[in-house]
């Protein structure tokens, strides 16, 4: 799909901040009767969480 393992996504702050609105957006378009678009976002932030947190492998990862 896409190609999360960039350095712009080195910092841990980046990584939760970004998995923390796309699923938090997919829960606000739930909640405002837009089921679709909330599934959308719930891929896209999981699709996240797995290449942040699960097979994440950065280049030059910070000290």
């Amino acid at each position: 799909m896409f190609d999360l393992q960039v350095p712009f996504f080195i910092p841990l702050w980046r990584r939760v901040v970004t998995v923390g609105l796309t699923l938090g957006w997919a829960g606000f378009e739930v909640l405002n009767g837009a089921p679709a678009w909330g599934l959308l976002f719930c891929a896209a932030g999981l699709y996240c969480v797995y290449q942040f947190f699960v097979i994440w492998d950065p280049k030059e990862e910070e000290d």
